[in-house]
């Protein structure tokens, strides 16, 4: 936990000693890595919403309000919204409500497609995230706790796992012009 005391040894280090003593040498470094990230990913989620609870918000709840904030109109299908997120429709539903019963968002039907429901920012969303986000940056993005070469190396080896694992594919290359 942040804030914590420090453990007097590297748990992941003392667990990747016992998959080599047991005989799983081709799992260790796998085992270290995906362990290190999940600790990595509750340590940053724990800077974020630490940072984001003065706002009412969640990460995901500050997600759907930026997403919404960067749109034209303030607003997108749930589904994209979803899918822009990379979330589960369950998630989308369950995020909007809480910022729809907070006054954040609102919900209404989609104009000319009757399955599909549109979620717009309120200006009481709008305010919150203009708050939150300066905040998150400064207390997070900005510091992150590595340096900027160590950042845009972790970026690019997690940018290529998150390609090879079908998240995303590089946009074709446009040609040029004639």
């Amino acid at each position: 936990m942040p804030g914590s005391t420090p453990l007097s040894s590297d748990p992941i280090a003392e667990a990747k000693r016992q998959w080599l003593s047991h005989g799983w040498a081709g799992a260790a470094d796998g085992m270290a890595a995906v362990t290190s990230l999940m600790r990595a990913q509750q340590l940053m989620l724990g800077r974020v919403e630490g940072t984001l609870k003065p706002f009412g918000l969640s990460f995901a709840r500050f997600e759907m309000l930026t997403l919404l904030s960067f749109t034209k109109d303030g607003q997108l299908p749930m589904a994209s919204a979803g899918a822009r997120l990379q979330v589960h429709p369950t998630s989308v539903t369950n995020t909007v409500d809480r910022l729809e019963r907070d006054g954040l968002v609102t919900r209404s039907a989609h104009p000319t497609d009757g399955r599909a429901t549109i979620v717009t920012i309120t200006p009481a969303g709008r305010e919150v995230v203009a708050g939150a986000t300066p905040a998150l940056n400064s207390t997070v993005f900005e510091q992150p706790g590595m340096s900027g070469q160590d950042l845009s190396e972790l970026i690019r080896i997690l940018a290529r796992f998150r390609r090879q694992a079908g998240d995303f594919v590089d946009p074709p290359v446009p040609p040029d012009p004639l």
